[in-house]
């Protein structure tokens, strides 16, 4: 076994190979970007070093530098994670040059698989059934155009060298098929290098079903069993599950030897995943599902699989990297019970997902209910330069209704502030009655989008404790001193303060009267109601309303504070009474970045006529790309921005002119 180990990673996934490194004995170095200085992998690494400024191509796609830094350390193998490096067949053929196990599968076999067109008329000649479309060399628009139309609509245009849903385009109308081309593209080029693309049939009704493979170098080929990726936005998996539900044991053996077969057509070693997509519009059967791809890598979701089967799938890493055979013969495998796991991210689910920035002024995640993989702390910065991921939140129970119980219960413990997250959302998920019944499919939050993302109204109770933390009314409920713990006193009557607070985009002015020793009366919409409070103890807060017990955390950051009551989170902000009036009072006439990125696409110029909803930019944040439209229809009557350019969120890109001075 090796002694130490070079992380080419960062995040939750450094992190998760760290733990199992120190569990067998084995040094880790971690490399870090400046972005990166302070992160959590660094801190837990044996060793870390420095790789380069904050952009990936500057510093965790360096190569060379990793190669240097091995050699530096006394790193004997490098474990790639998943993205960057991960499947970067050059990397592992610089790797063996130099000497250095890289824990993972062979330059070829990633060759094989790195291009889903080459991989699909492999899996072909294999025998493994694949999806109908065109998966040839011909990319001249037109020619793809007239593959399209043969195959029929829906299609599904892929960038060859794809993953994680990045170049990736739905076109249900012929008269798309050109913009949804050079979309798909466009992303291709900028995450993979390689704008070239595949066409395939959309199935109406499809789910995505993918099975964990393991090889080693003697030969040896196993499945570990199925995991259901179906809950998916924008081809990106938000939940995933370990059975997959209503799995019968002949379609399960069916992929699970496919999956296999597969691994071997190619002498696979290593972890590996195979994507199918099945047809379930008559239910699962075992003659409805197809290749789709497969992952030379890791999964982000693997944890879901080790819970089931009580593997740990870093351990068989390192053990097959280092020469040895599989731990396991196929027979000796079994699952029991079910697992989940939610990603959980920094980004703005009503604003369609847009990713988020910003500090993690609170962070607590339910470590003690769930299994909490996670590269970030309280008070560490999401930044624009990295997938957005806070964590992955994973529990285990006896059957799937217990199983998402846990994951429910979880994640309305979860608590985040600083930073905007899809935890609601996540929640709203584990809700729904479909995904509950386990009747999933690949476009179920599509179907079902706006119930999902819809924000709840805020709750009497959060604004009041809103109030009450805003005017310092909340201190420790625990002395004896009414001094020392009576806020808002008063010697001849009781005190009236007033909390100015912007809760979902309304102002709200909170009349507050103290009563007593840790007792208010505020006035809301539906009447003067009594609070007491029974204790507080930091951020936590047991509150009494009328007779009604309950608990909350408040947290008071930068901006304005943050409540956390029954399993949801209310953002309130505290604007500057002394200053003018902020309103957006011509936003609509503006076009204005979300968050930050690099313009893409510039397609306006002054002087322009546009109408409203017209594609106007297209921003790039975090290898996606985001359309910005015209707010109204109106003339242009300024660029301020260029393509090319980086800008950060709140930037002006365009400006309409003024409808007087358009008319004119």
């Amino acid at each position: 076994m090796f002694k130490k180990i070079l992380i080419a990673n960062r995040g939750e996934i450094a992190c998760r190979v760290m733990e199992t490194a120190r569990s067998l004995g084995i040094k880790t170095v971690a490399i870090y970007s400046d972005a990166d200085a302070n992160a959590k992998h660094v801190a837990l690494a044996d060793e870390a070093f420095r790789i380069g400024p904050a952009p990936v191509a500057e510093s965790y796609l360096r190569s060379d530098k990793i190669i240097d830094i091995c050699r530096v350390s006394g790193a004997e193998a490098v474990h790639p994670g998943y993205g960057f490096l991960s499947e970067n067949p050059d990397f592992v053929d610089a790797l063996e040059t130099a000497g250095i196990t890289f824990i993972g599968p062979s330059a070829s076999s990633i060759r094989a698989m790195g291009l889903k067109d080459a991989a699909k008329a492999l899996m072909e000649e294999a025998g493994v059934p694949v999806v109908p479309g065109y998966h040839g060399d011909n990319h001249d628009p037109a020619f793809l155009k007239e593959q399209a139309d043969q195959i029929g609509y829906p299609v599904l245009i892929k960038a060859r060298a794809g993953g994680g849903g990045k170049g990736m385009r739905r076109v249900d109308d012929p008269a798309d098929f050109a913009d949804a081309l050079q979309g798909a593209q466009r992303e291709g080029e900028a995450s993979f290098g390689d704008g070239r693309v595949l066409i395939e049939k959309y199935l109406t009704k499809p789910r995505h079903i993918e099975i964990q493979v393991f090889g080693d170098s003697h030969g040896n080929a196993v499945h570990l069993f199925e995991r259901d990726c179906s809950l998916q936005r924008r081809h990106q998996k938000v939940i995933e599950e370990a059975p997959a539900p209503d799995m019968s044991e002949d379609m399960r053996r069916a992929m699970g030897e496919a999956a296999v077969k597969a691994a071997k057509a190619i002498d696979y070693a290593g972890a590996g995943t195979i994507e199918f997509i099945a047809d379930v519009s008559e239910g699962l059967k075992s003659d409805r599902f197809y290749f789709m791809e497969m992952n030379t890598r890791l999964q982000v979701e693997h944890p879901v699989t080790e819970l089931i089967t009580g593997e740990d799938l870093v351990e068989w890493q390192l053990h097959v990297a280092a020469g040895g055979k599989l731990p396991k013969t196929q027979e000796q495998l079994s699952f029991s019970g079910w697992a989940f796991e939610a990603r959980l991210y920094a980004e703005d689910a009503p604003k369609g997902f847009l990713p988020a920035i910003g500090t993690l002024e609170h962070l607590a995640l339910p470590e003690h209910s769930a299994r909490v993989d996670s590269g970030v702390r309280s008070g560490d910065e999401i930044t624009p330069y990295y997938d957005p991921m806070i964590a992955k939140i994973i529990v285990h129970g006896p059957s799937r209704e217990a199983a998402l119980g846990q994951l429910l219960a979880s994640l309305e413990a979860t608590e985040v502030a600083g930073c905007v997250t899809n935890a609601g959302f996540l929640a709203a998920l584990c809700r729904h009655d479909g995904f509950t019944a386990g009747d999933v499919d690949t476009g179920l939050i599509d179907r079902d989008l706006q119930s999902l993302i819809a924000e709840p109204e805020v709750p009497e109770d959060a604004v009041s404790l809103a109030a009450l933390t805003a005017l310092g009314l909340t201190r420790s409920a625990s002395g004896d001193d009414p001094f020392d713990t009576l806020g808002g006193w008063r010697i001849w009557s009781a005190s009236r303060q007033f909390a100015l607070l912007e809760i979902a985009g309304e102002r709200r002015d909170v009349e507050v009267q103290a009563q007593g020793q840790h007792r208010f009366a505020v006035h809301l919409p539906s009447g003067v109601r009594s609070y007491s409070l029974v204790d507080v103890t930091g951020n936590a807060i047991v509150f009494d309303c009328e007779g009604h017990r309950a608990r909350a955390v408040v947290v008071k950051g930068k901006k304005g504070l943050t409540v956390f009551l029954g399993g949801h989170a209310f953002p309130v902000n505290l604007p500057d009474m002394l200053s003018a009036d902020d309103d957006a009072s011509g936003a609509g006439d503006q076009l204005i970045a979300p968050m930050p990125g690099l313009v893409k696409v510039l397609s306006a110029k002054a002087g322009d006529a546009v109408t409203k909803d017209q594609p106007l930019v297209i921003l790039e944040a975090m290898k996606m790309e985001h359309t910005l439209k015209a707010p109204r229809d109106g003339v242009i009557g300024e660029v301020l921005a260029t393509e090319g350019e980086q800008v950060t969120d709140g930037t002006v890109l365009l400006a309409l002119a003024e409808e007087n001075d358009a008319a004119a």
